[in-house]
């Protein structure tokens, strides 16, 4: 078989050759390319020493990214290439990184310290491949298998834990029972890792495919990283809406809507508060009063520990505190404000989430819990078709306008844009500069702004 590589590599390949050095495309993007995927990142893997690498590339804009454990990074025509000498690594006391490296002029060698066969074939365009560890087979098999021991590997660096599962989420493979065995009891090993990196893997493993098998057979993994989660295993819910336990219909939920990191967190997230909002009635049935307010609670707490970004947080927790909502029971006005406080996007995106809510229950029940998500979201669409103004950004007149009719930057000016923008939203003031302005007018009149600061009015 041969690989289409790009012209950048394949130039850096000739340069390295025309020295009388070795050197293959490694990892990733051999991978991808013999899945017939469209490989992105091409990493090359060389025989040269670092410094023969900068020789070799003297005429190029290089980077030395890391010449200590022998990576140079070049641009050729606008693509960078990470060039990273054979090596051989040694200890990793820290779980994650090699305490030294030893250089080596063997392909063999540095293919035997990577993590998984599929990513152990190196591919050169004259020498063709290298795959001591049996990797295409592995493709071929769909299986996640380590190199060499499963143990050694994950003690040389945890990552490759999570990373094991979110190729066998993202790709669709079945995980080699010896590294399954391993992953089980390697796990704890993941308190070594930043969470920062925990997140990057967790964020790929719950938008791949098999991110349902995943959560079903590794959940010891996933409750030692996300504690918060445990309690949902063995929840009931004797309820004549739900048939599984909270965590069994968070799979199934999570499983339901699209593959994108703020949905699939959202639903991951969505019911953690019900074990703590428990209750059970006289007739045994369970109910989860107030529980999406607890989850957001939760799932804020996991987003600061995770050390997201605000905006990812803050859009992740709405979702989970609104996930209960019943948009065939909301009319127009109330649509209005759900996307003046939220956001158009995210009141979209609550659909959505209904809709995968509500997939994960009693099956008896969908048919038309759906309809009632249809119903609601035409109702949605009226209404953000027929109105332009959902935050005080949107009014036609501002606080330059304000100012104009004698009213000074204030808390006072700020009140009176959200209560104009209460009354736009309300149909009881039209948004035009003309109708605003008359009203602002109003409500600066001594009677009026009695009855303005007055919240009981």
């Amino acid at each position: 078989m041969v690989i289409n590589i790009p012209h950048q590599v394949n130039r850096a390949i000739e340069i390295l050759s025309e020295r009388g050095h070795l050197a293959y495309v490694v990892g990733g993007a051999v991978r991808d390319a013999l899945m017939g995927k469209t490989a992105s990142d091409w990493d090359i893997t060389t025989s040269a020493k670092p410094s023969e690498t900068l020789d070799a590339f003297k005429n190029f804009r290089t980077v030395e990214t890391g010449l200590k454990h022998g990576t140079v990074t070049v641009i050729i025509d606008s693509m960078s290439l990470e060039i990273t000498t054979f090596r051989i690594e040694h200890g990793y006391s820290d779980n994650r990184h090699p305490d030294s490296v030893d250089f080596t002029d063997r392909i063999e060698d540095d293919l035997a310290r990577r993590d998984f066969t599929v990513n152990a074939i190196a591919y050169s365009p004259k020498k063709g491949f290298a795959d001591p560890f049996g990797g295409q087979e592995d493709i071929k098999r769909k299986l996640i298998r380590c190199v060499g021991d499963a143990d050694r590997r994950f003690n040389e660096d945890a990552l490759r834990i999570l990373r094991a599962l979110r190729f066998s989420s993202v790709l669709g493979f079945e995980i080699n029972p010896e590294t399954a065995k391993s992953i089980h009891r390697n796990y704890k090993l993941l308190e070594n890792i930043s969470v920062e990196r925990i997140f990057v893997e967790l964020s790929k493993l719950l938008c791949g495919k098999d991110a349902g098998r995943i959560l079903r057979e590794y959940e010891d993994v996933i409750f030692y990283v996300l504690p918060e989660l445990k309690p949902m295993k063995n929840c009931s819910q004797n309820h004549e809406r739900h048939i599984f336990d909270v965590w069994g219909h968070t799979i199934k939920a999570v499983e339901s809507v699209e593959s994108d990191p703020g949905l699939r967190f959202a639903m991951l997230l969505h019911d953690s508060g019900k074990p703590h909002c428990k209750t059970t009635d006289e007739n045994g049935i369970d109910h989860f009063y107030s529980h999406a307010k607890t989850s957001r609670k939760i799932a804020d707490s996991i987003m600061l520990r995770f050390k997201t970004s605000n905006a990812f947080r803050n859009h992740v927790c709405n979702l989970v505190e609104y996930h209960d909502f019943l948009p065939d029971k909301i009319n127009k006005k109330t649509f209005r404000k759900y996307i003046g406080k939220l956001g158009l996007d995210t009141v979209e995106e609550l659909f959505k989430v209904r809709a995968a809510d509500v997939s994960a229950q009693n099956p008896k029940f969908i048919e038309e819990s759906l309809q009632s998500n249809e119903i609601g979201f035409k109702t949605f669409e009226e209404t953000k078709n027929e109105a332009a103004c959902f935050k005080i950004s949107d009014l036609a007149i501002g606080g330059k306008e304000l100012e104009t009719l004698g009213v000074k930057p204030s808390p006072e000016m700020g009140r009176m844009l959200e209560t104009l923008l209460e009354e736009v939203m309300e149909d009881k003031t039209k948004n035009t500069k003309e109708a605003l302005s008359e009203r602002a007018v109003q409500l600066i009149q001594p009677q009026e702004r009695r009855s303005y600061g007055n919240s009981k009015n």
